[in-house]
């Protein structure tokens, strides 16, 4: 297990996957290399939280991750080490020409009058295997949902020659090695009888054919690496460790398989205003310190433009006023969640004469003093000639 992605995310092993999507989207939006341009470090953390969330949110990945290390399993795929037809034990014990396990398991079908052949499933179809992607958007395109270009290096079929492997004009001939089966059988004679096995033919590579002349364009493969475009839609109220998948859009398959499917992991980047609580934004507005004491109307912005927000009389900085339905569109369900305006009172550090002449006017609580001494009402008494009662 070369990364322990439980310890990258900060979850325990046996977290679900509300506290694994929670994790990785504080982390993703603390790391997020948007948020910090002078942090060399933080795209490669981003990247790695990203890597650690696309396998523990996947039910399938997590599974293989816990019990092999990885998010594969013990299915061995593509490459020297993978493919339909690779054969662990004679990785390592090839150079004795063949599989220790192979030939014990041949000479008993021998003795015991059982049928000597061993077929591999490298000359079928093959599935081309499955792509991911990291799509970053804005806010507003997660509020509204959107189309993007999404690039992607991916194995397509050949367009020359129609994934045949053979160059256009010229002869596509049944293998003569194989007859066409794409396998080639060996027999070995030893001391518990004769033992036969099946092994890919050398020739065709187990297509079961040769070609007169080899395309030009891919070498004879019938496949090409191209990079693509793809359109990808986003749905409204998207968030943070969305996953989307295009079906067919992976790698082409080989011998007439399936192509694989695109996977598309959504990224919403933190935005210069709200804050985001699930369905629900949150919003700083600051006003003034005579609004918050005598009440009245601020505008104040949300993501499908401004609104006025009612301010009640004798507002307390750090009050949160609440907004109906002005947040996220629910992917699951109807409506939109709220925007939550928290507010902060703003208090003058410089006033003219007139300006603390009216604010010395005002009434303090008990045991409190302004610094001219006499109270708003006093003051009222005083003017009038009035005497106290």
């Amino acid at each position: 297990m070369s990364k322990d992605y439980y310890e990258i995310l900060g979850v325990s092993r046996d977290a679900d996957q509300d506290e694994i999507k929670r994790a990785f989207r504080n982390l993703a939006k603390k790391y997020h290399p948007d948020a910090n341009p002078d942090d060399p470090t933080a795209e490669a953390k981003f990247k790695e939280i990203n890597e650690a969330y696309e396998v523990l949110s996947d039910p399938q990945k997590r599974a293989n991750y816990d019990a092999y290390g990885n998010a594969d399993g013990p299915v061995f795929r593509g490459g020297d080490y993978g493919g339909a037809g690779y054969d662990p034990f004679e990785h390592i014990f090839g150079d004795f020409g063949h599989s220790p396990f192979e030939d014990i398991f041949s000479q008993f079908e021998n003795l015991f009058g059982g049928p000597t052949r061993r077929t591999r499933s490298d000359t079928g179809p093959v599935r081309g295997r499955d792509l991911e992607v990291t799509l970053e958007i804005s806010l507003e395109e997660a509020f509204a949902g959107a189309e993007k270009d999404v690039k992607v290096r991916r194995v397509d079929q050949c367009s020359r020659c129609d994934g045949t492997g053979a160059e256009p004009g010229s002869t596509v001939t049944t293998c003569s090695t194989c007859n066409g089966t794409g396998q080639v059988r060996s027999t070995v004679n030893t001391m518990f009888g004769t033992m036969t096995s099946m092994r890919t033919c050398p020739t065709c590579g187990g297509t079961g054919q040769t070609v007169e002349k080899p395309c030009r364009e891919c070498g004879g493969s019938g496949q090409t690496v191209e990079d693509k475009v793809i359109r990808v839609k986003i749905p409204a109220g998207a968030d943070n460790g969305m996953r989307l998948r295009l079906a067919g859009q992976g790698d082409a398959g080989k011998r007439g398989g399936p192509p694989g499917d695109l996977y598309v992991n959504v990224v919403v980047k933190p935005h210069p205003l709200f804050k985001r609580q699930g369905d629900d934004l949150i919003l700083e507005r600051e006003i003034s310190f005579p609004l918050a004491a005598l009440g009245g109307v601020v505008s104040v912005p949300t993501l499908d433009g401004e609104v006025e927000l009612t301010v009640p009389a004798g507002t307390q900085p750090g009050a949160v006023l609440r907004l109906r339905n002005k947040g996220m569109p629910r992917l699951r369900g109807k409506g939109r969640g709220d925007m939550l305006v928290q507010l902060n009172v703003r208090v003058p550090t410089r006033l003219s004469p007139e300006e603390k002449e009216l604010l010395a006017q005002l009434e303090v609580g008990e045991g409190e003093r302004l610094s001219e001494g006499k109270s708003f009402f006093r003051r009222l008494k005083d003017a009038a000639g009035g005497k106290d009662d």
